[in-house]
């Protein structure tokens, strides 16, 4: 015979540990896209040309 306390206990422990994986699942991916979108801007900004080295004083 089941039993109904157990099985409604269950289900909410279900319930919540779905939630709480739907969350982070959630943050991981805002942060994944943050990542991806800052990694655009950088790759959309013009090359900075290089720096000529400062002449060498001589002896």
């Amino acid at each position: 015979m089941k039993n109904p306390w157990m099985s409604l206990w269950l289900s909410a422990a279900n319930r919540a540990a779905n939630r709480a994986a739907g969350t982070a699942r959630g943050l991981w991916l805002a942060e994944a896209r943050r990542q991806q979108r800052a990694l655009a801007r950088e790759m959309a900004k013009p090359a900075r040309p290089r720096r000529k080295p400062a002449p060498k004083r001589g002896k």
